[in-house]
């Protein structure tokens, strides 16, 4: 009999470090063109490794929040834009407080997986008929040994560039990632949720698995 294990709803840590770090931008505990700590301590505060530490600066620096020398550090460039993307990532947060109370009632039911497994197939069979009434409906893939990706980020690949779908979630395991963003990896046994037209669906699986 399948374990019961619970499915956990969760962002990426390097997207929480660069909304903490936005926090205390907008808090003004950091200030407009200070700087601030190094990767290599950012890693070390937070309990992360120095790529999860480099892809949440990443991303305040695509967000122009901050900017990023070699040899520089980093400096705080924007406190706006630091207010807008800490607006934004509590929106999201409040959505994923509903998806966790959803996934609590489906596990006062019955068995976490079995349920996921057979909503997703449900989603997928009922696409058409849901399309009038909601066009976001994910269509899914499974990342196998097969693909040349794995390992690879999302953004490297150029994963939208290539098929024009926009992946909206990827199941880890017991895991469920939310809006992986760019710089999230493929890894053998995800399965990738991406919305589309009907015609992503061949590209995906051409681009995925090209042999």
């Amino acid at each position: 009999m399948m374990e019961n294990k619970k499915v956990q709803v969760k962002q990426p840590k390097y997207q929480k470090i660069a909304a903490d770090i936005a926090s205390r931008i907008v808090e003004k505990k950091y200030l407009v063109g200070e700087k601030i700590y190094a990767r290599s301590s950012l890693a070390s505060q937070y309990g992360v490794s120095s790529e999860t530490a480099r892809r949440a600066i990443a991303v305040l620096q695509d967000l122009e929040i901050v900017e990023a020398t070699k040899g520089s550090g980093v400096m705080i460039k924007s406190y706006e834009k630091a207010a807008q993307f800490v607006h934004q990532f509590l929106e999201v947060q409040s959505v994923y407080q509903v998806q966790l109370e959803m996934l609590e009632s489906i596990k006062r039911q019955k068995n976490e997986l079995d349920v996921l497994q057979e909503t997703t197939e449900r989603l997928v069979s009922r696409t058409e008929r849901f399309k009038s009434v909601n066009p976001f409906v994910p269509f899914q893939v499974e990342i196998n040994e097969d693909t040349p990706y794995i390992s690879q980020s999302i953004g490297t690949i150029n994963f939208w560039q290539n098929t024009m779908a926009t992946i909206v979630g990827i199941r880890r395991g017991v895991e469920l990632i939310i809006s992986p963003g760019p710089y999230a990896t493929f890894e053998q046994g995800d399965v990738i949720y991406f919305i589309g037209n009907d015609e992503c669906i061949e590209r995906v699986q051409k681009f995925l698995y090209p042999k």
